[in-house]
């Protein structure tokens, strides 16, 4: 476990690698002194990002200013977004290790009310936030987060907009995903649905039906991991940064989770 002022569930190899990235960062740009060193500053920013701690207590934990601690996070967290693996890159990863099929899933990041109120109120969670896409591979490792777009979008057009089906079509690769995400593209599997016609009543599904469902969810069932990973990240339980932020603050945690762990 990590310490600063309190504790921090990482391991030192995590505290370590971001350290380096940090050290041949300031290293390219010819930084000479800052108010802390690289370890110091990649604990603050894994203390920000883990435990949710404000700026306020960073700054007063770490002995520096508020604004420091502003610039010292959006500078790491920019160097592990840009680290993280484009939608191309994670699809034919996956594929050159033999599967094929990935998981799909959406979820909604909260954030506080903006001036913008509309387009970033999700009526399905009732609450303001960013709509966030992610792919995880059969056994539930997190393989990449899309770009985050208001949380007023659902599933179906967020997976359109990323153009992920045809992505994952042309690496050979199917997808699993839940009703959310019914008839989105060919290729993309989910639960069958009792399909209601005005003419005759609704028939519940048959067995086989009932049994495919059963099947779908069992092979689903790790993806849930993907996303149950992001909240182990108290930063993301709400976040209060612009929403411009959001999907830098959840790529330089795909780089945390992927790379440094």
């Amino acid at each position: 476990m990590l310490s600063y002022p309190s504790t921090i569930a990482l391991s030192s190899q995590t505290l370590a690698e971001l350290t380096q990235i940090i050290r041949t960062h300031r290293r390219a740009i010819g930084s000479r002194w800052r108010r802390l060193p690289p370890q110091r500053q990649a604990l603050l920013v894994l203390a920000h990002l883990r435990n949710g701690d404000t700026y306020q207590r960073l700054a007063a934990g770490f002995g520096i200013g508020v604004a420091t601690v502003c610039r010292y996070v959006h500078e790491t967290t920019d160097l592990l977004a840009h680290r993280a693996p484009s939608l191309t890159a994670a699809l034919w990863r996956l594929a050159w290790t033999f599967h094929n099929y990935a998981i799909l899933d959406g979820t909604v990041i909260r954030t506080d009310r903006i001036a913008a109120n509309k387009p970033y109120y999700s009526g399905k969670h009732r609450h303001h936030g960013i709509n966030i896409q992610a792919l995880t591979d059969p056994h539930g490792t997190l393989l990449w987060i899309s770009e985050g777009l208001p949380g007023a979008t659902n599933d179906t057009a967020a997976a359109r907009h990323h153009h992920i089906c045809e992505q994952a079509a042309q690496a050979g690769l199917r997808l699993l995903a839940d009703g959310g995400y019914d008839q989105v593209a060919p290729g993309v599997i989910t639960p069958y649905k009792n399909r209601r016609n005005r003419h005759q009543p609704t028939r519940e599904l048959g067995p086989a039906y009932k049994a495919a469902n059963t099947a779908l969810a069992r092979l689903r069932g790790p993806g849930e991991r993907g996303f149950a990973i992001l909240k182990n990240w108290r930063i993301l339980t709400r976040a209060r940064c612009s929403t411009h932020r959001v999907t830098t603050l959840t790529k330089a945690i795909l780089t945390l989770e992927h790379d440094l762990n």
